[in-house]
């Protein structure tokens, strides 16, 4: 009884869930994030030239999220601008990171274990926002499941969901990158964690919100600094994916096979152009017998 007792995760899970994530936790989330908008092709350049455009790409990719969930639920987008602290914090950031002389600040945090310090404290973020997403959602809407997953969902991933718009900050226009298209492990986490915390908000999870705070926050840490420290852009969910998704969906005919090569034609071109081929030779083979005739 002794171990059982020193094995709980209540205490701990509780103390996990009660540590205020501004401005340690925020400051990460904030680096984190527009690390990944200077990795964009042209950011760089983008912010020399238009900083006011860079600067709101910026707050797009702090504060998207916010933006996406207060759309949903019906409340004002720019509500979340009003908090001045994580305004003048996400915006000196982003000076830091485009602007720093010699780019010392960007090489400081892009230097790997520090990286990865920084990428295990925004997922701690990420968590958080999820459920206080849904929360927030089942304060107005009691039964709305598929509300209360969405809020959660977009307050996880809203970034990612938002990528199209961003772009166009950027004067880039990409739809073949929309996220709802092509889901990053991050986007699909947030949308399962969306669904535990929903079951554990309703009760049909018999576990504590604090322990699931702490248990989801535990593998999305784990698994996106794995990610991070491999350099790898696959997902824990590929596997069960690969399994499930025939079983329950199918597999499709079309897929992405020559929607995704971008007109190119993988085994070999598609079978109209081979018809034509076809025909083309027929009618070549056709004209030279005629010509041999009239020889």
């Amino acid at each position: 009884m002794e171990l059982l007792s020193a094995l709980s995760l209540g205490e701990l899970a509780l103390s996990f869930s009660r540590v205020p994530l501004f401005p340690v936790f925020d400051l990460s989330y904030f680096i984190v994030s527009i690390l990944y908008l200077k990795y964009e092709p042209g950011a760089v350049e983008l912010s020399r030239r238009h900083p006011v455009a860079s600067w709101l790409c910026a707050m797009l990719h702090c504060f998207g999220s916010y933006i996406l969930a207060d759309l949903l639920l019906g409340e004002p987008l720019i509500d979340y601008f009003s908090n001045n602290s994580s305004i003048l914090l996400a915006s000196a950031v982003w000076y830091l990171i485009f602007f720093c002389p010699l780019d010392l600040f960007y090489k400081c945090v892009c230097f790997l274990p520090v990286k990865l310090i920084f990428v295990a404290m925004k997922e701690v973020v990420r968590v958080r926002k999820i459920a206080v997403g849904i929360h927030h959602a089942h304060h107005h809407y009691h039964h709305g499941w598929f509300i209360m997953i969405a809020t959660g969902w977009v307050k996880g991933s809203g970034v990612a969901l938002l990528s199209n718009v961003e772009q166009l900050l950027r004067g880039v226009w990409k739809p073949e990158t929309n996220e709802i298209l092509h889901m990053s492990f991050p986007t699909k986490a947030s949308l399962y964690g969306a669904i535990l915390f929903t079951l554990q908000q309703t009760r049909w999870l018999p576990v504590s919100k604090a322990s699931l705070i702490f248990i989801f926050t535990m593998f999305m840490v784990s698994c996106k600094v794995f990610l991070t420290a491999t350099h790898s852009h696959s997902s824990p969910f590929d596997v069960l994916e690969a399994y499930v998704c025939p079983v329950l969906f199918g597999t499709g005919s079309g897929g992405d096979h020559p929607q995704d090569n971008h007109g190119a034609w993988p085994g070999g071109p598609p079978s109209g152009a081979l018809a034509t081929k076809s025909k083309e030779e027929l009618s070549e083979g056709s004209r030279k017998k005629k010509t041999k005739k009239a020889d």
